[in-house]
């Protein structure tokens, strides 16, 4: 039977949606420079050229956002992280948890809608602290709005994932996504990383539907594409 984190599988929690997000937006936002954040930078981990316009484009936001295994690169992509959205398997890399104590971890498992267990993998800081992304107010809208059945084990990039949460949270901020890959090649078999060894697209994605929802989301206005 589904079940989500902390949450019953047919039914929202007992607390309301609104006080929820309230809640979440006022912890993201005491993390950022102004409160509310007014520019919001999404910085995914795809590798990219040097450009020291688009790293101090980031490094100027107020808000920066960055998921798993991410590289601080003050010519390419900038060396400011205030968030960090990460799952249960992630490959850390030497930035992942340095610093972790000045930044806030948002964990994302919409694996726990389906088989992954709760466990705390042993190589996190010990006293890490994070707050867990409900699959219920994100995971589950998201996957309506790229046309994929709840009931199958599918789910989004962490990428798109951390794209929906903060442009639901801060609707009136200037959001700035950069690093992903799949907006102009959606049909790859493998990510590049700016840290580490690629990895394989896992069965669970369906990066076509990412590609054209993130372009979308760009038409209308919803956020801004860095090159």
């Amino acid at each position: 039977m589904t079940r989500l984190y902390g949450e019953p599988a047919a039914a929202p929690p007992a607390e309301s949606s609104v006080d929820r997000r309230a809640a979440l937006r006022d912890l993201v936002a005491s993390y950022a420079r102004v409160d509310p954040p007014g520019t919001i930078a999404i910085v995914g981990n795809a590798p990219m050229p040097r450009d020291p316009d688009r790293a101090r484009l980031i490094d100027g936001s107020d808000l920066v956002v960055r998921m798993t295994t991410f590289a601080l690169d003050g010519a390419a992509l900038g060396t400011r992280c205030d968030v960090v959205v990460l799952h249960r398997g992630v490959i850390a890399s030497p930035y992942t948890f340095a610093d972790y104590t000045n930044r806030l971890y948002l964990l994302v498992e919409p694996g726990r809608l389906h088989w992954e267990r709760a466990d705390i993998p042993r190589h996190w800081p010990a006293d890490l602290g994070f707050t867990p992304v409900s699959n219920y107010e994100f995971t589950l809208p998201l996957l309506d709005l790229l046309g994929l059945d709840r009931r199958e084990p599918l789910w989004s990039t962490t990428g798109t994932l951390a794209t929906y949460v903060l442009t639901e949270l801060f609707p009136h901020a200037t959001t700035r996504l950069t690093g992903m890959s799949l907006v102009d090649n959606p049909v790859q078999t493998t990510f590049e990383h700016a840290w580490g060894a690629a990895v394989h697209v896992t069965p669970e994605h369906r990066l076509e539907r990412e590609a054209e929802l993130l372009r979308r989301w760009h038409a209308e206005g919803r956020i801004e594409l860095l090159p």
